[in-house]
């Protein structure tokens, strides 16, 4: 091995500052074990300057085989080795001078290969190739550490050819298919690439890495790492602008009335609802109690007929007012929300008052939206100032907390915002040169809605100016259509959009796909809406008339309450029925572990399967499998599953690691099986017991599973203050509940 040398040698690389740092102290296996060295090398080289995004500097220790890449805000450091066959080779320095290259040598202490570093379309990349004709062959690695920005998480952006697998993830989880970091509030992404590839995380943007490939005959190992400023930004989402955690923290809940009384509801049908609600759903976590068609001129559709600018009210509807439904909203311990469509109106009178706020074609005639017979033109500033002002009233005055807004840029047509874009339809504007119209409009309504808050745009999406200033935005078409009860085609079209837009869902703007209703729905049908909605942790609201559910009806709404924290692991859209939904959960109390969703779109039964390899884990031991919706074991498996699933159906498997000790695997509480119910959770050795605490809800008993080896059998089970029952179910699984007269947390103890 070459001694120490103490010196830098500087090299250049197309625009890519290459550096051979040797001699440096204080060295780990994951590179520096601070910055001072690098610091150092700053400083003795001044002509480096400030890192740039473009920019990356390259640093490597030859007697430990440790390089480390630095750019902006990352710093990736590791050990290189190559293995032929049982021996290590080494790598250092290039010994014939040339700068650009380090040298793999054999254990003759011969010079049989090198690595040079290679910047391409901004991508640095780690090329291998042979000094010679020599087939020798081995496997060439890369292992260390990544430090990257604090907010950032593991995921996928490369797309691959046949997936048949939504990835989804709760918390830092880690997952074979990731090959990227993702820091949401700067839109900056880390790819990289390599034969082999495993990233994991360690918390607050560290993680561990290893890359690996194949050196032979017809191969050559090549890693990639990429770094690139406003990943959402340029390619879906223009305005992009990460989700604000301190007005939105988690996903809105609610009721609204729209698609069961459509334009019928009138504020005592709306706080009876509430009245049931509080004893049904507020327990669980239901938040926003939301109004819909209050509108003057609202007992019948179509909406463009409704007074939808001025605020006037509906007083056969709404007698007392829309101030005074808010305050009693609140005194019912929910969060009022309205619900309102203000890009024009069906109010000849206001009209008359204001034409010059509205669009006429080029015969003076007023034009028409889904909005209003009269369409508001937004280049008309004291149009827009009118916008701020009803809102500002809406919010402040009346105290309306939860704003569904309607008409935005997504799928219809026949919304204001497809309209505005129109060459046709520009040239009427007051101000044809204006190039953001329906921009303007939403800035008006944030800013007389406030920052305090929720902005939910219905029918928006993240392609247009959402992005800046909602909260949430309602990706699908209507779930239910005016005066028809809900059918398996709406339910079909509510998974299809979430499956299509929930690459930016908990990133961008909470996804919103449409109310979930189970009243009109058969069973197994119910069971597919709430899958698709509480899965993916996406905003849930109800719309059902509650009194006429029964009891399994509404316990399906309470097991998708709270709202799960879920986001993306696929950072790109999909535009096929994906069969296969993966939710990876990390769980502080237990080992991470995957809820795995299998859908049948078809109306016939069908086989559903999927691999350890398409969910990302490794082949190792056994899993457990228990399925949420019929509360139902499936024993072990090691490589895959595969089952029968019932026409229009899903199947909610929960897959845990087989331990030999009894371990919790699941729990009638949510739909994502997510243990939010456990508070404390541990097993004693000493005494062969289970102990925790658990979190019930008064008078809704809840079960949980647990799974049981052979070699121990129950001694008994009891919880503190709280009616506690067991019950043995085959495959080893013993079913424990509980139920309290009181909610709270409670301990309990199982001992074998």
């Amino acid at each position: 091995m070459n001694t120490r040398r103490d010196f830098i040698r500087k090299a250049s690389i197309g625009s890519v500052t290459v550096s051979s740092l040797v001699g440096l102290s204080a060295f780990n296996d994951s590179g520096f074990s601070n910055n001072r060295e690098l610091e150092k090398a700053k400083k003795d080289n001044p002509d480096n300057g400030e890192l740039e995004l473009s920019e990356w500097e390259i640093l490597f220790d030859e007697e430990n085989s440790i390089l480390s890449m630095i750019i902006g805000p990352v710093s990736i450091s590791g050990r290189l080795l190559f293995v032929s066959g049982p021996e290590q080779w080494l790598i250092v320095n290039s010994r014939d001078g040339i700068k650009n290259r380090f040298a793999f040598i054999d254990p003759k202490d011969n010079v049989q290969g090198y690595f040079v570093l290679q910047k391409k379309s901004g991508q640095l990349q780690i090329c291998f190739y042979h000094r010679t004709a020599q087939a020798y062959q081995g496997i060439l690695s890369f292992e260390g550490k990544i430090t990257f920005l604090a907010d950032s998480f593991a995921c996928r952006t490369r797309a691959q050819e046949g997936e048949r697998v939504l990835s989804l993830s709760s918390g830092l989880t880690n997952s074979l298919l990731n090959d990227s970091l993702f820091a949401p509030e700067s839109d900056i992404i880390l790819q990289l690439d390599a034969a082999n590839l495993n990233l994991k995380s360690a918390g607050a943007g560290v993680y561990s890495f290893q890359m690996s490939g194949q050196i032979g005959e017809s191969s050559e190992a090549v890693f990639t790492v990429n770094l690139e400023k406003d990943y959402f930004r340029n390619r879906y989402v223009p305005y992009y602008h990460a989700l604000d955690r301190k007005r939105c923290p988690k996903a809105p809940t609610g009721w609204m009335s729209w698609n069961t009384y459509f334009d019928k509801a009138t504020a005592e049908d709306n706080l009876a609802e509430a009245r049931i609600g509080q004893k049904y759903l507020q327990p669980f976590g239901c938040e926003f109690w939301s109004i819909e068609s209050w509108q003057g001129n609202s007992p019948h559709l179509p909406v463009r007929d409704f007074f939808n600018m001025n605020l006037e009210v509906n007083e056969n509807k709404f007698p007392k007012g829309m101030k005074q439904l808010a305050d009693d909203i609140r005194e019912l311990g929910f969060r009022p929300g309205l619900w309102m469509a203000p890009f024009g109106s069906g109010n000849e009178k206001f009209y008359n008052e204001h034409k010059n706020w509205f669009l006429h074609d080029l015969n003076g005639k007023p034009i028409s939206s889904w909005n209003g017979r009269y369409t508001l033109d937004p280049t008309v500033p004291e149009a827009l100032e009118h916008l701020k002002k009803i809102f500002d009233t809406a919010s402040h005055d009346w105290g309306y907390e939860f704003f569904k807004i309607d008409g935005m840029s997504g799928r219809n047509h026949g919304y204001c915002a497809h309209l505005y874009e129109r060459p046709e339809i520009r040239k009427c504007f007051h101000d044809p040169s204006c190039p953001n119209p329906f921009e303007r409009c939403l800035k008006m309504f944030r800013e007389g809605i406030g920052d305090d808050r929720i902005f939910l745009a219905c029918q928006g999406h993240s392609t247009g100016p959402e992005p800046l200033y909602a909260d949430a935005s309602r990706i699908g078409a209507d779930i239910v259509h005016p005066n028809e009860p809900v059918k398996w085609s709406n339910v079909l079209n509510q998974g299809r959009c979430t499956i299509n837009q929930v690459f930016t869902h908990n990133i961008v703007m909470i996804a919103d796909p449409d109310t979930l209703l189970v009243h009109d729905l058969p069973l197994e049908e119910a069971r597919v809406s709430a899958t698709i909605v509480a899965l993916p942790g996406q905003l849930t609201f109800f719309g059902d008339k509650l009194a006429g559910l029964s009891d399994s009806q509404m316990k399906i709404l309470q097991q998708t309450l709270p709202v799960a924290n879920v986001r993306p692991a696929s950072l790109y859209p999909y535009f096929s029925m994906l069969p296969v939904w993966n939710l990876q959960i990390q769980n502080t109390l237990l080992d991470d572990y995957n809820i795995v969703a299998l859908f049948n779109w078809e109306d016939e039964a069908k086989t559903i399967s999927f691999s350890s390899e398409e969910l990302g884990l490794q082949n190792e031991g056994k899993y457990l499998l228990f399925e949420f919706w019929t509360q139902k074991s499936y024993g072990t498996i090691t490589e895959g599953f595969a089952m029968e699933i019932p026409a229009h159906s899903v199947r909610l498997l929960a897959m845990h690691h087989l331990k030999d000790i009894p371990q919790w695997i699941s729990s009638d509480r949510h739909v994502t099986q997510n243990a939010l119910e456990l508070k404390e959770y541990k097993w004693i050795k000493e005494s062969r017991t289970l102990e925790g605490k658990i979190g019930l809800i008064s008078s809704f008993p809840l079960t949980m599973r647990l799974y049981v080896p052979p070699n121990f059998s129950l001694s008994g089970a009891e919880c503190n203050d709280v009616e506690c029952a067991t019950r043995k179910e085959e495959n080893n699984i013993l079913a424990v509940t509980f139920k309290s007269d009181k909610t709270g947390d409670f301990k309990f103890r199982v001992r074998f």
